[in-house]
């Protein structure tokens, strides 16, 4: 195959050499395949046709050729990443741990909008290529949040999908104001999302809160995600309504739920008929993987079409000082606390990631096959599962044909 110039992977790439029309990656082993081949990329499509002439030329090594990957749920907002260390208060409840966020928000000198584009420019790094942002809306912060998180996703458009999420962290209806603030959001077109949070465990409302932040979504022809923390029955009435307010107002498509705490350990039988509920209404979910009883279980809710995203959660913020917005590493603690020990529950937990989370936000399936979009990351190592397992440090990020992240660091941003 001829082309004009062959590079390395660690070898300087300028943002213009990477935006050509054409490029071919050689010596590629998608998922961890015996044998190398060389993905040939057109106008940020992987492509079966011999490449073009005058295409660049990116000599991979025998790397690994994995999708990118995709957080389904994460706050950049609340994070201190890069910042100085900050010891945390005590807290237990959903109040305790919303004012200790209203203090380090006071305390970071850093203005959010860096803060949120450097844990968003990291994630690039680490290889994500969309993430569904939930953003702090509450009188304590107005709008300040949807601002800088709009600005990171700005400047982060070449690399990065992003869909941003109004989300009540205070609730809707037990602080005034916040129903308006949510309104100003979606009308103004500054978020893709209203969300909602604990109808009845934390905002003691379910239809009025439910009422509001469907409202909203219709109105304004947004979508919706709400936090849902209740367990056993004062969960699955929280879920019966939203399912019931999906179906009413015709948003089939449009309704996430997070974490969903009410569904792991649900009896067989429920938890079948509920999942078949949820598919009927085009509802998705999404789980932080936070424990072995909380996980969702990922595996029967896709048997009956349900769609269900990994994300990371908080990252470094006042609720935890863990997380790194390493949606790899999620991949890794979800096959933990699901005792994953076969190699093929290994590759689902990645799938969850990948697939999972480019479904649940409604982007095309990155397969690394002929009219996929040319968006993956490059690893050393044997196969997908050890991958899984090692947590490889990423050499190159590709998104859309054009290198976007090489060793830890951004690239032509």
């Amino acid at each position: 195959m001829q082309a004009d110039s062959t590079v390395s992977p660690t070898a300087g790439l300028s943002r213009r050499s990477m935006s050509a029309g054409a490029t071919v990656f050689k010596n590629v082993r998608p998922y961890g395949a015996k044998l190398p081949v060389d993905l040939t990329v057109v106008d940020g499509v992987i492509t079966a046709a011999p490449a073009p002439r005058g295409a660049e030329v990116v000599d991979c090594e025998g790397s690994i050729a994995l999708p990118t990957l995709v957080d389904a749920h994460i706050h950049p907002d609340k994070t201190a990443w890069g910042e100085p260390w900050v010891t945390r208060n005590p807290a237990g409840s959903i109040a305790e741990y919303t004012a200790e966020d209203v203090k380090l928000y006071h305390a970071l000198r850093t203005p959010l909008k860096v803060r949120a584009e450097r844990l968003m420019g990291h994630a690039v790094t680490q290889g994500t290529r969309a993430m569904r942002a939930h953003v702090d809306v509450a009188p304590a912060y107005d709008l300040v949040g949807v601002e800088g998180v709009g600005s990171a996703r700005r400047a982060l458009r070449h690399a990065l999908d992003v869909e941003i999420v109004a989300f009540p962290q205070h609730g809707v209806i037990r602080t005034p104001g916040t129903e308006e603030l949510l309104e100003e959001a979606a009308r103004t077109g500054a978020v893709d999302r209203v969300g909602g949070i604990d109808p009845i465990g934390f905002d003691e409302a379910l239809d009025e809160q439910l009422d509001v932040v469907f409202g909203i979504a219709d109105r304004h022809g947004v979508g919706v995600d709400i936090h849902l923390h209740e367990r056993a029955a004062t969960g699955l009435e929280s879920l019966r309504a939203i399912i019931d307010r999906t179906r009413a107002l015709s948003l089939q498509g449009k309704v996430t739920v997070s974490h969903v705490f009410c569904v792991p350990g649900l009896p067989e039988r429920e938890l079948d008929r509920l999942a078949a509920d949820l598919a009927d209404a085009g509802i998705s979910l999404t789980t932080v993987a936070p424990s072995a009883d909380l996980v969702l279980p990922i595996g029967r809710l896709r048997e009956h079409g349900v769609h269900v995203g990994l994300g990371s959660d908080g990252v470094r913020d006042s609720w935890s000082p863990f997380g790194n917005a390493d949606m790899l590493h999620r991949s890794h603690l979800l096959a933990q606390v699901q005792d994953a020990r076969l190699d093929e529950e290994l590759e689902a937990a990645f799938r969850s990631a990948a697939d999972g989370g480019a479904r649940l936000l409604g982007l095309p399936v990155a397969d690394l096959a002929p009219g996929s979009p040319a968006d993956f990351l490059l690893v050393r190592g044997e196969c997908l599962p050890q991958v899984v397992v090692d947590l490889p440090r990423r050499e190159m990020v590709v998104r859309g044909g054009r290198v976007v992240a090489r060793d830890g660091e951004l690239v032509g941003h």
